[in-house]
Parts: C-alpha cells; sequence; structure tokens
C-alpha cells in the first residue's frame, strides 16, 4: 500500500463507518430525497420552457431542442389584459388570508391556554382543528349546499327574514370574502396547535413571578406570552410571507367560474388553463416562473426585514 492510499483509506473507512452507523437513518431520509428529486429538482428542467416555443409533441427532448424566443412569453403576459387583474387577484386573496387568518391561531391559542376550564379547552381545540382534516373538495361542496339561492339553508334564513336570496358563489363580490372566511376556519385550529406547544413551554415559575409583582392576566398576556413566543410568530410569519402569491389553486379552482374571474382568477389557475387547456406550455412556464420569483423576493425580503428590526430569522 502506497503512502497515498494510506492516507485516503482511513477517511473512506471512517465515511463507511458513519454510514453503516446511521444506515437506519439514511433509509427512513431516503424516500424523501428520492421524492423532492424526481418532483421538486427534476422539473426544474422544465423552467427553460419559459424561454422557448415548446411543442407537445416534441416530448421531454424538446426541453433542449425547441427554439429560444427570449423574453417573449413574460413580454406578451405583462402587456396583456390579464396580467393586472391576476397579480391583483391574487395578492388580494393572499394579503386577507394572512390578516385574518394569521392572528385568529394565536388569539385562540392564548384563549385556550388561560382557560381554567381546562377539560372544556381540550374539547374545544379538538373541535376547532377536525375541520382542517375536511378534504378541500368536500367543504367547497358544503360550501355550495349551504349558500345555494334555491335551497341553502342561508338564503333560507335570509329569505324567512324578509330578504331576497343571494348567489353567493356567483357573485364576484362574494368570491374572497368567502374563500378567506372559509379557509381561516378550516385551519385556524389547527395552526393553532403550534402557539399552544409554545406558550405551554414558558417556564411557569415566571407566572408566578408576574403573579407575585401583580400583574393581572393581560398584563402577563402582553409582557411574558407574547414576548416568548415572538420567535414562532416571526419563524411562520416569514414562511407564510414566503407563500403570499401561493393561493390554494385546488380550492380557488372548485369555487370559481367564468362569472367570477373579475376577483377570483388567479395566476396559478391562468397557468392552469393555458398549459393544461390551451397547450400553451412556454406561456404558461413564464407566468409560473415569474410567480415563483414573486414568491422567493418575499422569502428573502422578510427575512433580511425580520433580522434587522427584530434579530430573529429563519436564516
Amino acid at each position: 500500500m502506497t503512502s497515498s492510499e494510506r492516507a485516503v483509506h482511513p477517511v473512506g473507512k471512517t465515511f463507511r463507518q458513519l454510514a453503516y452507523r446511521d444506515r437506519h437513518l439514511i433509509l427512513m431520509f431516503l424516500p424523501v430525497f428520492i421524492y423532492y428529486l424526481i418532483f421538486c429538482y427534476l422539473p426544474m428542467l422544465g423552467l427553460t420552457m419559459a424561454f422557448q416555443d415548446f411543442k407537445m409533441g416534441s416530448g421531454f427532448a424538446g426541453v433542449f431542442s425547441s427554439p429560444w424566443v427570449g423574453l417573449k412569453w413574460f413580454q406578451q403576459f405583462f402587456g396583456s389584459a390579464f396580467a393586472w387583474r391576476l397579480i391583483r387577484n391574487t395578492f388580494l386573496l393572499s394579503f386577507w388570508s394572512l390578516v385574518f387568518g394569521f392572528p385568529i391561531p394565536i388569539i385562540f391559542a392564548i384563549c385556550i391556554t388561560q382557560m381554567r376550564a381546562k377539560r372544556f379547552a381540550k374539547t374545544a381545540q379538538v373541535i376547532t382543528y377536525l375541520p382542517y382534516f375536511i378534504s378541500t373538495v368536500v367543504v367547497v361542496g358544503m360550501m355550495t349546499n349551504f349558500l345555494s339561492p334555491s335551497s341553502g339553508i342561508i338564503n333560507q334564513i335570509i329569505k324567512a327574514c324578509g330578504g331576497k336570496a343571494i348567489n353567493f358563489m356567483g357573485d364576484p363580490k362574494w368570491f374572497r370574502r368567502l374563500y378567506v372566511i372559509s379557509g381561516s376556519w378550516q385551519s385556524f385550529g389547527f395552526n393553532a396547535i403550534i402557539f399552544v406547544a409554545a406558550i405551554m413551554g414558558i417556564d411557569p415559575s415566571l407566572y408566578e413571578a408576574m403573579k407575585v409583582d401583580g400583574a393581572s392576566r393581560w398584563q402577563q398576556i402582553w409582557h411574558l406570552i407574547l414576548p416568548m413566543i415572538s420567535d414562532t410568530v416571526i419563524l411562520l410569519l416569514i414562511m407564510t410571507l414566503g407563500n403570499i402569491l401561493n393561493v390554494g389553486f385546488e380550492k380557488v379552482y372548485l369555487m370559481y367560474s367564468p362569472a367570477v374571474y373579475e376577483t377570483g382568477d388567479v395566476i396559478s389557475t391562468y397557468v392552469y388553463r393555458q398549459g393544461i387547456e390551451n397547450k400553451n406550455f412556454g406561456y404558461a412556464s413564464a407566468v409560473g416562473l415569474f410567480y415563483s420569483a414573486v414568491g422567493f423576493i418575499f422569502v428573502v425580503g422578510s427575512n433580511s426585514l425580520s433580522r434587522r428590526m427584530t434579530g430573529s430569522s429563519l436564516w
């Protein structure tokens, strides 16, 4: 064995030993690695379609052989009459979902942990996070039945009170409200679990010290609980801001119709119509790339802003 072989051999042996020692963890991680490799990283090759005149008949090889068109699709999108409407609708749906959907789990978690009737608190927590496990299809189906102009229970109540039936699902002005309210109802209980865990991790002696100092319940919440869970709140806020344009495609697609395109048509549904229905893959890829780039900018920007203002950040 040469000197170079003796120098390399211990390092290789150490790596093999470590790999053998952690073989069970590696096997557990392997499916996750394969999943992200196949469904997240390999599809990134398709981003080149945003700069190509891609034709479906050319197959996967078309990603490398299709003619380049540069920024043609981006110019076509931003020059169209739909660009501002899509960006506005996507941003407003995400913004109002953030405004109403993010604080509610925090408030609910504080209320749950401050209740003296612990059995009632646990029951309320279980009841509120169960809707999270209901399929989006079922939720939209419930909304359609409850809000039906002819037989929906909501319109039955309105007509019983002397009012006129409202076509909630077909009226553009109701689309955002229904989307935000139903989304908050479905997810706030489940999202509160993280904040409940953060609050339960606070040292009980800190509560006792504040009680000795004469702090009221509201003062304990404001000066102890909120500062102690601020890192968790900032972390989740950064992650939420990163997805501010990531409006749920499935729910919007199930809820909307041509009648509500004015307020309900978002970037993800537009990409679906252009790419899947109209077979305009290059154009759809360009719009999707813009969609992803804006989300990336929001993640980096919110992380930097949080680090400068509070000293806490995701990285």
